[in-house]
């Protein structure tokens, strides 16, 4: 609603760059909070009974410490929305049964978007979650766990300047092709990482969250089009697929624990195909698939 259609994938995208900019400084500042210098510097298996429990009472109250600053940080902002909520304008729309909105379902490009941030979230969090563990590998990067964690921005800070670039190209490329693209080159990053060893393999992986960048407002926003006045509920739906963060590292998880962290990497690059099959089924827009004849579509 904040201008033409044909540039909300622009600003949808510049406006998540903001977002990318929270989860690259606040990870690296996390692990200063998490993993202080003093306790993990201790080795856990060479303390006795007693200094073993003062231990991990320390480690207790720096986890507890850094939750509870996320929870007041989250009621302030909480308090701002409240605050500034009647300076937002609403559509009103007409009232429907809460299961209704799930008959969007049945137009294929929603349902495929919808898919699309199911895969898409999961992939990325499957990726960022194992980040970690993947440069603390012998055969990557052999770093320590602090040393891998101040590396993770890395992988959020790509994703912040891909938005930036993003929002700028998608005013004169396709969003749909500059999403095949992006999907392309995190596959091509992923088999790098997968069959090789060393700091390239480390880096390729680092490297996703740049091509990573414009995948969740671009899906979101193709899969929108055409909706009208469902547009409302079907964000909501979209927004639930979100649950694909909760699932893909579960099945990234189980595929490391019996295979290992490199060939684990073929689950979110199954992910990330799906993402490049839905850049192509929607690389025209809705409304130029409603005015071209029947035989351009096919």
């Amino acid at each position: 609603m904040l201008g033409t259609p044909q540039t909300a994938h622009s600003r949808l995208t510049f406006a998540q760059a903001y977002n990318s900019l929270g989860t690259t400084i606040f990870p690296y500042f996390g692990s200063l909070l998490i993993l202080e210098a003093s306790l993990e510097a201790v080795d856990p298996a060479a303390l006795d009974s007693a200094a073993l429990d003062t231990w991990r009472a320390a480690e207790s109250v720096l986890v507890r410490n850094t939750y509870l600053g996320l929870a007041v940080a989250l009621l302030l902002l909480a308090l701002a929305v409240w605050w500034g909520r009647r300076q937002l304008v609403e559509q009103p729309v007409p009232r429907q049964h809460i299961l209704r909105a799930f008959d969007l379902l049945r137009q294929p490009r929603f349902a495929f978007g919808t898919l699309g941030i199911f895969l898409y979230v999961g992939a990325e969090v499957a990726i960022g979650s194992i980040i970690v563990n993947y440069l603390m590998q012998t055969s990557v990067m052999g770093l320590s766990p602090q040393a891998a964690g101040e590396l993770v921005p890395l992988y959020w800070g790509g994703a912040m300047v891909g938005r930036f670039i993003g929002a700028w190209l998608l005013r004169w490329i396709s969003p749909g092709k500059l999403l095949m693209f992006v999907a392309a080159m995190v596959l091509l990053l992923l088999l790098v990482s997968a069959t090789t060893t060393g700091p390239v393999s480390g880096w390729a992986l680092l490297s996703i969250g740049l091509f990573n960048s414009i995948m969740f407002p671009t899906i979101f926003s193709l899969a929108c089009e055409g909706l009208g006045e469902c547009a409302a509920e079907g964000s909501g739906i979209i927004c639930m697929a979100i649950v694909g963060g909760a699932i893909v590292p579960l099945l990234l998880g189980a595929a490391a624990d019996n295979w290992g962290l490199h060939v684990a990497l073929f689950v979110p690059a199954l992910c990330y195909l799906g993402i490049l099959l839905f850049g192509w089924m929607a690389r025209r827009s809705h409304q130029a698939l409603l005015d071209a004849p029947v035989s351009a579509i096919t």
